[in-house]
């Protein structure tokens, strides 16, 4: 099989400490959730990546387990340290603890299971992309957890049927696949770009739009868009302890994987019951905002977590609001 590669994305700036809430995790209003829903504990998200700088002061007490897939560290199968940075970077998008300092991330109680697929230089087989999924379906945590979410920042030109195979046998074991668009655009929704395995329908594919709401011109454009969220200048955890700020549909898609998290809390609350795949991805779409452009561009739109929120209070404030016009009309009449 063909090799399988790290989305090419922009570094901006790394700095040495940080103590702010990521403007992206503002942007796509995690922190509206996360009293109702624990900040995502009980969820595991697996991580298909460079791997993850283990001792992070922000990520360290986070990581539930992990693998290496790849050569590096001769092939020990337990060493799934980061030596590129960008693992590290998804994770603490993700999860990055919520402790006064450093950053935060959308879902900062959910645990992450860490899958070394791709070397410190980026590369990485398909096959291992295909162990690592099959290995996140059928894992269990020390407390019988499951994965529900895998996340993969990574892609390639070519189409792998065993690799689409084992999405779906994801799929329908009622784990949400998000995975990045890709970096390839031209900034023309009509001319289409498709990295792999984000085009396979199945998956929940995410483009990158910046805090102005624009669409990223480096962002893939398709007809198996699902939705935008924040991928330009991004902020988060980074190797050696540091913080750094990165651009790329890498970073969009872990908004989307943490806002899973908050999402799978809360509807599984509301409704009494664990929920599919299907029926989660349902709740996530009613929390997207148009931003103007076409559905290829943006899919259903930007990712903003306390959207339904919103829309219940103005539903409230309007039926207040019309009852008491229906009294006053009542009174007026007698």
């Amino acid at each position: 099989m063909d090799e399988v590669n790290l989305i090419p994305y922009r570094t901006e700036e790394v700095y040495d400490t940080s103590s702010d809430i990521p403007e992206g995790i503002e942007m796509i209003e995690a922190p509206a959730l996360w009293e109702r829903t624990d900040k995502g504990k009980g969820n595991v998200i697996a991580i298909l990546d460079t791997g993850c700088q283990t001792d992070h002061p922000d990520l360290k007490d986070r990581i539930i387990g992990g693998r290496n897939f790849t050569a590096d560290y001769n092939g020990d199968e337990d060493d799934f340290r980061d030596n590129n940075g960008h693992g590290t970077h998804v994770a603490g998008t993700i999860a990055a603890v919520e402790n006064g300092s450093g950053v935060v991330g959308a879902a900062p109680n959910a645990q992450l299971l860490i899958l070394k697929v791709l070397s410190g230089k980026g590369g990485g087989q398909y096959q291992g992309i295909i162990d690592a999924i099959d290995y996140a379906v059928n894992w269990r945590g020390p407390d019988n957890e499951k994965v529900r979410v895998i996340s993969m920042s990574l892609g390639g030109p070519n189409d792998i049927p065993e690799l689409h195979d084992v999405i779906k046998h994801a799929v329908e074991n009622d784990i949400s696949v998000v995975c990045a668009a890709g970096n390839e655009g031209d900034g023309r929704a009509e001319t289409p770009e498709h990295a792999y395995p984000g085009a396979y329908n199945e998956v929940i594919q995410v483009g990158a739009v910046d805090y102005d709401r624009k669409l990223a011109d480096f962002t893939n454009t398709n007809d198996e868009i699902d939705l935008v969220a924040p991928g330009v200048d991004i902020l988060s955890t980074y190797t050696d302890g540091k913080y750094a700020r990165l651009s790329g549909t890498s970073m969009s898609t872990p908004h989307v994987s943490g806002g899973l998290a908050l999402i799978i809390n809360l509807a599984e609350g509301q409704f009494g019951r664990r929920m599919s795949e299907a029926e989660i991805f349902s709740q996530l779409v009613k929390r997207t905002i148009p931003v103007g452009y076409t559905k290829k561009a943006e899919g259903n739109g930007l990712l903003n977590l306390a959207l339904v929120d919103k829309i219940e209070d103005l539903l409230s404030a309007h039926n207040k609001t019309w009852s008491s016009q229906k009294l006053a009309r009542k009174e007026t009449s007698r």
